[in-house]
C-alpha cells in the first residue's frame, strides 16, 4: 500500500482487495490516458484518473503482444497548477522500475531538488526520439503531505518586504556567479553565512526559532525527495475526495521563493490553514516538465 495514499483522502484504506478495486477502476474509467512503445516494441501505458479536482491516482504498467495490460506499479498525485522553475531539468531512471527522479538545480533552494516525475510518457517520447536535451521547458511542482500544521506568519511592514526581496535578490545573483567559480562571490557567501550564525546564535536564547526562521526548505530522511519545508500560504482550498467522501487541503505555498501545492488530509493538518499563515510539514515533492509544443 502506497503511504501517500492517506494525502488525496485514502486514510481508510486498508485492504488489497478494496485497493485492487480503484486501480481496476483508474485503468477502466481512466481520465488520461497515454501510450509509448519502447526499444523492445513493448508498449508502456499509463492511466490516470482524479478522484478530487487535481488529485487521483496513476497506474502505469506495459501491453504485450496479446495486447494484455500488466500492473506494474501505481502512486498518487497531485496535479500542480503554476510554474515553480524554468531551470534546466535532468531526469534519471529508478532502479526498481521504468518510473524517473528528477533534478532541478534552481539557486531559489540552495540544495539541487529532487522530485518524482509525473508525466513520464512524453519523456520517454523525447528520449527515444533523440530530442533531449529538450530546450525551453518549465517545471511545475507539487507535493502530498502526511502531517503538518499551520503556524502564524512573522509580522511584516512593506519596508521589511521589500528589504527581504532585495536580500534575496542579491543572494540569488552571489549564488549564480559562486556556480559559476566566482571566488568573491563565494567569499561573500561565506562571510554572509558566518554573520547569520552569529546573529541567530545570540537571538535564539530569548526568542523562539520561527521568530527568527520564516521559511527553510530541506531534505528530509533517507528517500531523497522527501523534504521538510516551512512556507507562505499563497492560496487555500478545501476539496472532497468522491469515493471516500474525505476532505482535502490543497494549499499553493512560497518556500524559499519556489512557489508550489501541496495536499494533505484535513485530519492530518492541524491548525486552520489561511493565506498568510505559514505551512510547516514533511512532504514528497513531485513534479510535471512542461515541454514546448511538438516535444
Amino acid at each position: 500500500m502506497h503511504k501517500y495514499m492517506r494525502a488525496i483522502g485514502f486514510s481508510k484504506l486498508k485492504k488489497r482487495n478494496e485497493l485492487q478495486k480503484i486501480i481496476v477502476d483508474s485503468i477502466v474509467n481512466a481520465d488520461e490516458r497515454a501510450y509509448v512503445s519502447n526499444d523492445d516494441d513493448i508498449i508502456l501505458a499509463e492511466f490516470c484518473k482524479d478522484f478530487a479536482e487535481n488529485i487521483g491516482i496513476a497506474v502505469c504498467g506495459e501491453f504485450d503482444s496479446e495486447d494484455k495490460f500488466s500492473f506494474d506499479y501505481y502512486y498518487p498525485y497531485l496535479r500542480g497548477t503554476g510554474i515553480s522553475s524554468e531551470e534546466d531539468v535532468s531526469v534519471e531512471r529508478h532502479a526498481g522500475t521504468e518510473s524517473f527522479a528528477g533534478v532541478c538545480d534552481d539557486i531559489k533552494v540552495g540544495v539541487s531538488l529532487i522530485f518524482y516525475l509525473q508525466n513520464r510518457i512524453p519523456y520517454i517520447k523525447a528520449r527515444d526520439n533523440k530530442k533531449l536535451p529538450v530546450r525551453g521547458t518549465t517545471l511545475t511542482l507539487s507535493a502530498l503531505s502526511l502531517q503538518g500544521k499551520v503556524m502564524m506568519p512573522i509580522i511584516k511592514n512593506e519596508k521589511d518586504k521589500k528589504k527581504i526581496n532585495k536580500v534575496s535578490k542579491n543572494r540569488n545573483t552571489l549564488i549564480d556567479a559562486a556556480r559559476r567559480g566566482d571566488e568573491d562571490a563565494i567569499e561573500s557567501l561565506t562571510l554572509e553565512d558566518m554573520d547569520t550564525y552569529t546573529a541567530i546564535s545570540k537571538k535564539i536564547q530569548k526568542e523562539d526559532v520561527f521568530t527568527l526562521v520564516d521559511t527553510y526548505f530541506m531534505p528530509y530522511g533517507v528517500e531523497c525527495d522527501h523534504y521538510s519545508i516551512l512556507g507562505e500560504i499563497l492560496d487555500c482550498n478545501k476539496v472532497t475526495n468522491r469515493i471516500t467522501n474525505e476532505e482535502i487541503y490543497q494549499m499553493t505555498i512560497s518556500c524559499n521563493d519556489l512557489v508550489f501545492d501541496v495536499c494533505i488530509n484535513a485530519e492530518d493538518l492541524y491548525g486552520e490553514p489561511q493565506v498568510g499563515r505559514r505551512f510547516k510539514g514533511s512532504i514528497w515533492m513531485q513534479g510535471y516538465i512542461n515541454f514546448p509544443d511538438g516535444n
